[in-house]
């Protein structure tokens, strides 16, 4: 799963755009279970898509998800995905889903990218996210779990 595969950075408002144009794009939420129910989703149901829900770290104890590549590569065929079919993924704030972008590069899949910013975006001066950045932030689609 080697850290030194390039992906590309897009911002949320491309990666809604790209999802809309693009039939075929996958958007990966790899946020954990809790963040998915007590954070909330993006949205896609009007783009008659949703979001590919695999932990990278598994709650509890934020453990690195051993299954990780596996059980996403088994997701992504279920929905008619494949090798060549653009991933985009999603975190919290773009590091946990740089990461599973390149675990997923790694294992053959050639148009893997990775959501600036991610659902909630950066930590604003008080210390609290989905303010100054993300896809909630920029007024993205998005549902409570």
């Amino acid at each position: 799963m080697g850290g030194e595969v390039h992906i590309d950075s897009v911002s949320v408002e491309e990666t809604w755009a790209r999802l809309h144009r693009d039939r075929d794009s996958v958007l990966i939420d790899v946020r954990t279970s809790a963040e998915w129910a007590y954070v909330g989703l993006p949205d896609l149901s009007s783009i008659g898509k949703g979001p590919v829900q695999v932990e990278w770290l598994t709650f509890p104890g934020d453990r690195l998800n051993p299954a990780f590549v596996d059980r996403l590569s088994t997701a992504l065929a279920a929905i008619g995905a494949n090798k060549d079919s653009e991933l985009l993924f999603i975190c919290r704030s773009g590091g946990r889903s740089l990461k599973a972008a390149q675990a997923m590069a790694a294992a053959g899949y050639i148009r893997c990218r990775n959501v600036a910013e991610g659902f909630e975006g950066p930590l604003d001066p008080d210390h609290h996210r989905g303010r100054i950045g993300g896809w909630k932030a920029k007024g993205l689609p998005w549902v409570q779990g």
